[in-house]
């Protein structure tokens, strides 16, 4: 397989700002170096590392996140579906391969390419960890992923949490193109 790096960048409309990553692929993982600002609902500076383990599945995410007053950094791990939260065990996170970091377009990816939704049918409901921001507070969450059909320029899927739906449109490699009520993905002009 090639290894492929690749800048992605989103504009997002629900903060009022833009989340960008140097996304790598390789053998079936994926590793990611991201930076994100916000203006709403208050301006908040997030840098992200992730790192999967084979087939996808999230082995670590660290987090740090700074607004005016205050500060939060976060180190998840997930150990052969043990997960630690800053170093402290996480049972009810168990059963889990993902985390899901709030208005991040990339961390869609995994779950999509695992189940191969950018290319087939599939309709899956996946427990993650939710990462919320700017408190970088980790919960349970579920969330569903359904392909719903192939696009001329990728394919549509349906992401699903609670009564939140959007149908995002995902390109070839998994990656989110168009995210509605979030925001989509910009390239060089």
């Amino acid at each position: 397989m090639t290894v492929e790096t690749r800048l992605l960048v989103w504009e997002i409309d629900e903060t009022a700002g833009f989340d960008s990553a140097w996304a790598t692929l390789e053998e079936g993982r994926l590793r990611a170096d991201g930076h994100a600002v916000w203006q709403r609902p208050r301006p908040v500076r997030i840098d992200y590392r992730l790192q999967t383990a084979e087939a996808f599945v999230t082995r670590a995410m660290d987090v740090e996140a700074r607004w005016d007053g205050g500060s939060a950094s976060l180190r998840l791990r997930n150990e052969d579906g043990a997960w630690t939260v800053n170093g402290e065990p996480r049972p009810d996170l168990d059963g889990a391969q993902d985390c899901d970091l709030a208005a991040c377009p990339l961390t869609n990816t995994m779950p999509i390419l695992r189940h191969g939704l950018q290319r087939e049918a599939g309709d899956h409901e996946l427990l993650m960890a939710f990462i919320q921001v700017p408190t970088l507070e980790v919960t349970p969450n579920r969330q569903r992923y359904t392909f719903l059909r192939r696009l001329e320029a990728g394919t549509q899927v349906r992401y699903s949490s609670g009564r939140f739906r959007s149908d995002l449109t995902i390109d070839e490699d998994g990656f989110v193109l168009d995210y509605p009520q979030l925001g989509r993905r910009i390239g060089p002009g």
